[in-house]
């Protein structure tokens, strides 16, 4: 049986593209075959497997991976925080700052932004989606908060899985103006979120090991944000000051080796999502645009 093309919608060029998916052959052996499964299901989802591939990242010898790297998805190095060759190790250039300019913030207190590069799944009312990324299969949002408590409050509110891919920058950052609390660490595996994976359980973002962070913003009330860990992305590490105000657009944290995804809720009725977010994820499809673009405009305050 052929295999399943991952496409998105790009924002910038207003077309569909084929995702060029770094280690494709194994995440599609590890997923779709049955060998594969029971391999994940016994060593790829565990800890210490990530813990030696990030391992392997950190050692000098990794960073003759870097200009092959760059050359081969054709990534823009202008926008990096230093020259390519700079990076000793992959891990750093994996986790690396960008130029202040390379990612401008939209303007405008009642404009949310994306926290993250990377490809973008919408649901405006997310208690009335039929299925994250394959028909039937989704999860709750007390699966996600892992507390129906602290679920309560965002009951039929707009959700955006942000995915980022080996190939993306890799810092992620607040979508609003806010004040957020500590984060809270949710224990859990580190399944692959690629599409790969979650079109055969959905629910890997919700058994994966991810940080949860509730933002209280003027303008759009409580927003939740989790950092979602992944296969080779047992690090995530938080760089914000807690319990002051964090401008919109400021740096949150980063992930270490591989991809992942943040997950943004909002409360319903607070935000009316990007017509491009809205039209393709009625339509189950992501949307590829940076961090610092519009994710939406704020309906109250």
């Amino acid at each position: 049986m052929a295999s399943t093309p991952v496409q998105y919608f790009n924002r910038y060029t207003q077309q569909l593209e084929t995702e060029q998916i770094y280690g494709e052959r194994w995440l599609r052996w590890a997923y779709e075959s049955g060998l594969g499964r029971a391999t994940t299901a016994v060593l790829l989802k565990r800890w210490f497997f990530s813990w030696y591939y990030g391992h392997r990242m950190n050692r000098k010898y990794s960073g003759n991976k870097v200009l092959p790297f760059v050359v081969d998805y054709d990534l823009d190095a202008d926008e990096f925080g230093k020259q390519a060759w700079e990076y000793k190790t992959f891990n750093e250039f994996f986790a690396r700052a960008l130029k202040p300019a390379a990612r401008p913030i939209a303007a405008g207190d009642d404009v949310a932004v994306l926290p993250a590069d990377g490809r973008h799944l919408a649901f405006a009312d997310v208690d009335a989606a039929e299925g994250f990324y394959v028909k039937g299969s989704k999860f709750t949002l007390a699966e996600l908060f892992g507390s129906a408590e602290l679920a309560a409050p965002f009951a039929g509110g707009t959700m955006v899985i942000s995915r980022l891919c080996p190939v993306d920058y890799h810092r992620f950052h607040f979508p609003v103006a806010g004040t957020p609390d500590h984060t809270t660490l949710i224990k859990g595996a580190l399944y692959s979120v690629n599409p790969i994976a979650l079109r055969r359980n959905v629910k890997y973002l919700v058994q994966n090991k991810r940080m949860r962070t509730l933002l209280d913003s003027e303008r759009f009330g409580q927003v939740a944000m989790f950092e979602v860990g992944a296969t080779c992305v047992g690090t995530i590490r938080q760089l914000y000051v807690p319990d002051r105000v964090n401008a919109k657009g400021e740096e949150k944290g980063l992930f270490k080796f591989g991809g992942s995804c943040v997950i943004t809720v909002f409360q319903a009725g607070r935000i009316e999502l990007a017509e491009d977010l809205k039209t393709q994820g009625a339509q189950q499809r992501e949307v590829y645009a940076r961090m610092g673009d519009v994710l939406g405009r704020a309906t109250t305050g």
